[in-house]
Parts: structure tokens; sequence; C-alpha cells
């Protein structure tokens, strides 16, 4: 981007960061799309800034009359009382006239009084901003193609040397390309409309660079918002890579001092194995520091995670109210990855949270409506802003099975993470266990081992490491004989903490969990 170059703002904040700033001053802007893209929402919003920094501008309105544009944009919440209009829509005396000409053709006639009438008011008024829409009416009264473009060169160019800024818009048909309009101008917006969403892109940018490929765009009662694609590259934040606790001392070791901030952790399981758990156990140790955390729940509804985390003494309200906890229930197909990247984006750059859970990654696939390879492209570069920014990363992967041959992750997405945690059922004795185990960690050594994993009204209980034990991960092992793995589970189920160690009966009395370790010592 030049930095000589002055700009002027769209009036919507994504897509100005999409221009690198804007518009460029005094140069000519197609806005294409088919009919209900938003053309004409953006035009409006691109004037209504012009008046919020004290400049003339103007609507030439060439189809649509200024009543409905004035209704339409009301709906939306524009205030449009200071856009000046030229309103060159035909009207019902059109159709109701007996128009003739006896020496000039209609194209001639109507074509000269067009044309003087916008050279004169826009002499009067020195619009710096005009919006034209559309420009593509003007080939109704040229004569052939030849003609109109050249009087929309003409056009352009009287416009430009009045000083103004321009945008317009075109109505493009399969017997009526717009091409040539595209050559003439220098800079072309697409918006594009799918059954998996809004879109806008931007094609041609003369004089800058531009923020390529395609960027969710909505339209609600408070106008157009564009949420532009994150692009790792562009972010990067100091921090300190330390460890970050659990509060579980027994996950701690299995971790070697815990998650490292600026990294990607996968907790993979089976459906009901403590995976979301596992990861609030995290935030609630950050809560005890007065970090803010953020959960992205795509599988559960927010009530049934708050009252779960409730249940087994983990004081998720309080963390709601005191700002340390956000949860987030998506609901499906409501938005885009582009959308859902922009939503933690401001999490992270707005409200400076320092753990993001994203729970899970297949729900993450299904509730959101691009193609499944573009998800995968946007987790990964979601994933890669967030370690960039010294966000700690949790991503919940659902396994399918609940025993047998051990399977990393459904979805091939090892490749993202930094590090990976595993919590398996398994079955021994005819009864149904889990276990808990790290299989990978960049930063780090870790413990090899694997220990047992429970869940109790006291929250997160994991044991000492498992000995003895072949085949832990088929879900099916098997047991030396005469070892007792297993043996220490009633007796320490037996004993649960005493009330001084659960201050206002909620672990620490910062939220921690720091009275595991005596309960550990004490039913051992």
């Amino acid at each position: 981007m030049s930095e000589a170059l002055e700009r002027v703002s769209t009036g919507i904040d994504g897509l100005d960061e999409v221009l690198y700033g804007g518009f460029i001053q005094n140069r000519t802007y197609m806005i294409r799309g088919e009919p209900g893209a938003g053309k004409s929402i953006l035009g409006l919003h691109f004037l209504v800034e012009g008046v919020a920094a004290g400049e003339d501008v103007m609507y030439v309105n060439m189809e649509e009359p200024v009543r409905e544009i004035r209704e339409n944009a009301a709906s939306l919440g524009v205030d449009v009382s200071d856009i000046d209009f030229l309103d060159m829509s035909p009207d019902s005396e059109f159709f109701t006239e007996d128009l003739s000409y006896d020496i000039f053709s209609p194209d001639e006639v109507e074509g000269d009084v067009l044309t003087d009438r916008i050279t004169e008011r826009v002499r009067e008024e020195s619009p710096t901003r005009i919006f034209v829409d559309p420009i593509t009416q003007m080939r109704q009264l040229s004569p052939d193609e030849f003609q109109f473009r050249k009087e929309v060169l003409s056009f352009m160019r009287f416009l430009k040397e009045q000083g103004a800024t321009v945008v317009f818009t075109s109505q493009a048909t399969q017997a009526t390309p717009d091409d040539d309009l595209q050559f003439m101008c220098d800079g072309v917006v697409e918006l594009d409309r799918t059954s998996r969403g809004r879109t806008v892109s931007v094609s041609k940018f003369r004089g800058s660079g531009v923020e390529n490929g395609d960027h969710a765009l909505s339209i609600s009662d408070e106008g157009m918002t564009v949420y532009p694609r994150i692009v790792p590259r562009d972010y990067e934040k100091e921090f300190f890579a330390e460890s970050i606790p659990s509060g579980v001392p027994e996950l701690d070791q299995l971790l070697n001092g815990g998650l490292e901030r600026g990294t990607v952790t996968i907790v993979s399981g089976s459906p009901g194995v403590g995976k979301t758990t596992t990861g609030l156990q995290y935030m609630k140790e950050a809560a005890g520091r007065g970090e803010r955390s953020v959960v992205y729940s795509f599988e559960e509804a927010r009530s049934t995670l708050v009252h779960r985390c409730e249940s087994i003494n983990m004081p998720i309200t309080d963390m709601m109210d005191r700002g340390t906890l956000a949860i987030e229930e998506v609901e499906a197909l409501q938005l885009s990855a582009t959308e859902f990247a922009h939503a933690v984006r401001e999490e992270v750059e707005e409200r400076d949270a320092r753990i993001v859970m994203i729970d899970g990654v297949e729900g993450y696939k299904q509730a959101l409506r691009d193609e499944n390879d573009n998800l995968t492209r946007e987790l990964h570069s979601l994933c890669r802003f967030l370690k960039n920014m010294g966000v700690t990363v949790i991503l919940m992967n659902e396994i399918r099975t609940i025993t047998g041959d051990f399977t990393l992750t459904q979805e091939g997405l090892s490749y993202l993470s930094d590090t990976i945690v595993f919590i398996q059922h398994i079955e021994m004795d005819s009864r149904m266990r889990k276990v808990i185990g790290v299989l990978k960690k960049r930063t780090s050594d870790f413990e090899r081992t694997v220990r047992e994993f429970r869940i109790t009204e006291y929250g997160i209980r994991i044991g000492e490491p498992l000995t003895g034990l072949d085949g832990i991960l088929t879900g099916n092992p098997t047991r030396a004989p005469g070892d007792d793995a297993f043996a220490h589970d009633s007796a320490a189920e037996s004993f649960p903490p005493r009330a001084d160690q659960i201050p206002d009966g909620h672990g620490g009395p910062d939220g921690s969990s720091r009275w595991l370790d005596a309960d550990r010592d004490r039913s051992q």
C-alpha cells in the first residue's frame, strides 16, 4: 500500500480492512452482484460515511425512485436525510404520455437530457462522493455498445475532474455483460450470495494491494457488515511462553507442568469421556489468576454445560459473573467460518481472552456453512492466528468408537496440534473405566504413562500411573497375575475432601483446584 495515496472510507470497517484503508480518493469503483446481493446498501454506507465526515455527497438513482430508497434505508437504520439525490428514474408519466420524436431518436433526446442534468447538478453541488445506481441504465440510452462505452468513459472522466470519488453499480446479464465496465474503472468489488451465505471479494484495485479471497458478509437491520478472512502472518503479539497449570497435580505431571501459552492442544476421546470438563479445568485455574477464557460450544447447550460444571464443584457461574469466562453457544448454519473467526478475534483483541476452547471440531464442521475443505483451512488459519497472539487453544475432537482399535482423530487434525491428550474408555473386570494419557507434546517432554481418570462430585480425579497392564489403548487391557492396578479405587471414592478444603464450596478461594493435592494425600 502506498502511503502517498489518500483514502476514503467505504463506511464499512471490515471492507476498509480488506481494501487496506478504503477506496483511493478521486477514483472510480464498480460494485457487481446479482439482484439482492447488497450493491445499493454498500453505496449508501459509502455516502453516509461521507456525510459524517462533513462532505457533500450525491446519489444518482437511475432505476429505483427516491421514496423507495429512503424506505429501504430506514429499514436498515441508515439515515439518508443529508444525502443529495439526483432522481433519474422513470416515473409513471413515461408510460402514460404519448412520446414521439419527429427528428431525433429516443436515445439521442433522452441521453442528452440525462447528461445535461447530471453535469449541471454536479457543477452546482461539487460533491466529493458520488454513487450512480446503476450505471448500466445508460446503455438503454445509447444506440450501440461503442457509444455506450464512449459515454461512460466521458462521464467518469468528468466526475473525476470535479474531484469526486465515484462508486457505481452494474446490472449484468448473459445478453449484456459488464466486462467493458470492469476495464474502465479503477476497482471492482464483487458481492455474491449463495445457499452458504454472502461473500465479498475484490477482483481489481489499481494502485494498491488488497486482502485477496472471499470474505464473509452479512446484511441485517443495522446495515452491511464485512468479516475479513484472518491472515495469520498479519498478527503477532509478544508473550511469555510459560506453562499453564490445570490445578490437578497428576494432570500437570503428565504434561510436564501443563499446557504452554501460544500452543494448540487436541483433547481426543469418545462421547461422554470427560473432554470438555478437562478443558474447563484449565479455565477454572485461569480464572483464579484473573485471566479470561472463552468456550465456543458447538455440540452442547450452554445451560446444560453450566449445570454439569456446577454439579462437579466447578464454579462456572461465578466465573461468568466475574467476566473471567464466556460461553458462546453457536447455532447451526447461522455463521460462516470467517464470521466465526471474526468473533474469536474480537474476544482476543478487545477482551483479552487468554484461553480459547472449541467444543468440538466435528460440531464446528457441521454447524458452519462452508464447504468441508474450506472449514479445515479456516480452522488452521484461526489456530495460527491464536498462537501468534499467545492464546492457548484447546480443541475437542470426538472419536466415535468407545473401545477397540485406538484412533487418534477422526478428521486428520493432528498436524494442527502441539499437544495431544487422549481420554479413553476401557473395560476392566466387567466395568467401564477411563484412562488419560499424552501422545504428543512439541514444546517439552511428557510422561509416557497412562493414568486412571475419573470425574467425581468434587471435580477431576487422576490416579497414579498404571503398571502391569497391556493393551490399554485397545480398550480391553490384560493384567499380569497379582497386579492390582485399580485396587485403590474403592478407598479413594470413600474419602471426599473435608469441608475446610473446599472454601465456599468452590475449590480454592480464587476458583482454583488446590484442594485436590490435599485430597489425594488423604485418600491414599
